[in-house]
């Protein structure tokens, strides 16, 4: 029996750690009128820059200021006029706290989001080309410039999968 109750104080003592340890990296998740948050924004294939999962992207725009509470676990946002065709509530895991730094807000203007908040970034130019090779292979590459936020981005990526993709941009070369 004294074993049985020194495995579960043991238990506890290890479940009390766990839940401390994860509650100081847990963000609160409650918002009042007037708070400024953040707002998450999706990436998808497609749409984003070279394919991927839009590593590079900005993962929150805003700050927007909450006008009210809906709910338990939803909020309603004052969105700009760019935003007019996107819902104004928003779940809370959506949200983020905004913290004035400005260095990390992306203005709304020099963003393009659709209506169902995912980026638009678009294929420039084709800037260079290269041939890689392997062992057994040589891989054309092309080096592309995308209509960036503040500074030109470059990056190089398969000659076929580009044509595929933005044959516009092959046929005057």
């Amino acid at each position: 029996m004294e074993k049985i109750l020194q495995i579960k104080a043991r238990l506890q003592a290890l479940q009390d750690r766990q839940k401390s340890s994860t509650d100081k990296r847990r963000k609160p998740m409650e918002f009042q009128f007037g708070d400024l948050v953040l707002l998450k924004v999706s990436t998808w294939k497609g749409i984003t820059r070279f394919g991927k999962q839009g590593k590079l992207n900005p993962r929150y725009i805003g700050p927007f200021e909450i006008l009210s509470r809906i709910g338990p676990v939803a909020y309603k946002l004052l969105l700009p006029v760019e935003l007019i065709s996107v819902h104004p509530v928003f779940h809370v895991s959506n949200l983020k706290k905004f913290l004035s730094d400005e260095t990390l807000v992306d203005p709304m203007d020099q963003i393009e989001v659709n209506e169902n908040l995912l980026f638009i970034e678009e294929l420039v130019e084709i800037m260079d080309r290269e041939v890689k090779h392997t062992k057994q292979s040589r891989i054309p590459i092309v080096k592309d410039r995308w209509n960036a936020k503040r500074i030109p981005e470059f990056t190089w990526e398969r000659e076929d999968q580009k044509m595929k993709k933005y044959p516009h941009l092959f046929s005057s070369s």
